[in-house]
């Protein structure tokens, strides 16, 4: 059988960044969208979205899928650890509404999402000088469909 690869040309990509601590997430937002473009994504099959936190962000990203009929979503988000326990609640909620949505809707939601300690941990993982965590999840999400589409190649006959 001939290698066959992905038509990047054709994937329709969602990316979905919380408007929270956009001073971080405007970094990672622009990264993803370079990594996505770098990989042969036309920039009308990119489709940005903002939402209010990163709390929202597993609701958007289904909306995402849904809607668009999306190959995918880059979730981009930071929350920073704060005086109160709200940093652990939120931290939970994302994990879990993205690593569900993951599961219940059989494509992939790449988990861009900085939990930091403080804003200078995130504003590092945001750089470009030590690789920006947006555009890292933007690599995952594509080795993702590229896996998908490599079973499925392997067992359509």
């Amino acid at each position: 059988m001939k290698n066959q690869t992905v038509d990047w040309g054709k994937i329709k990509v969602a990316l979905v960044a919380a408007k929270w601590n956009s001073f971080i997430t405007d970094e990672m937002l622009g990264s993803a969208i370079h990594a996505l473009k770098n990989r042969g994504i036309e920039e009308e099959n990119l489709f940005v979205y903002r939402c209010p936190g990163s709390f929202e962000l597993p609701l958007a990203c289904k909306w995402s899928l849904e809607h668009l009929n999306a190959d995918g979503v880059v979730a981009i988000g930071a929350v920073i650890r704060g005086g109160t326990p709200h940093f652990d609640y939120v931290c939970d909620a994302v994990t879990r509404g993205i690593t569900d949505l993951n599961m219940q809707s059989g494509k992939p939601v790449s988990f861009g999402v900085l939990t930091t300690d403080t804003v200078e941990q995130a504003e590092e993982r945001a750089s470009m000088d030590k690789g920006n965590k947006g555009a890292e999840a933007a690599i995952a999400l594509c080795e993702m469909i590229e896996l998908e589409y490599s079973i499925k190649t392997k067992t359509d006959k």
